[in-house]
């Protein structure tokens, strides 16, 4: 039977479970032209504009340990490759980078896939 020392305990322990927040996983490989590219022309400003705000960008290395990959959709072949995650599990991607126009844009029909 459950106390209500019991309840209380386990109310006060999920206050303090962080949510894990949306983010985007950018997958990349040593030598990648393109993710040198986008490490010029989009990294700098990513973490200033609202979107980089909404959804913190971490680097994941495509041959690197799998221990923190979230659940995707289907295995990550291309880099750069842009996974957004959310709650662990992919909302959408990006394969490629076709310059930072196409890259903006594609990035807002992924938050409004998010719902974010």
């Amino acid at each position: 039977m459950l106390t209500i020392r019991t309840v209380f305990a386990a109310f006060f322990l999920l206050a303090f479970v962080p949510v894990q927040a949306a983010e985007l996983l950018m997958f990349r490989q040593a030598g990648c032209p393109w993710c040198a590219t986008w490490d010029r022309t989009i990294a700098p400003i990513y973490p200033k504009t609202e979107i980089g705000k909404k959804f913190t960008l971490r680097h994941v290395d495509l041959y690197g340990s799998r221990k923190d990959w979230p659940q995707l959709k289907v295995p990550v072949r291309f880099t750069p490759t842009f996974v957004l995650v959310d709650q662990g599990r992919e909302i959408g991607r990006i394969e490629g980078y076709a310059g930072e126009h196409f890259f903006w844009g594609q990035l807002e029909r992924l938050a409004e896939q998010a719902g974010k």
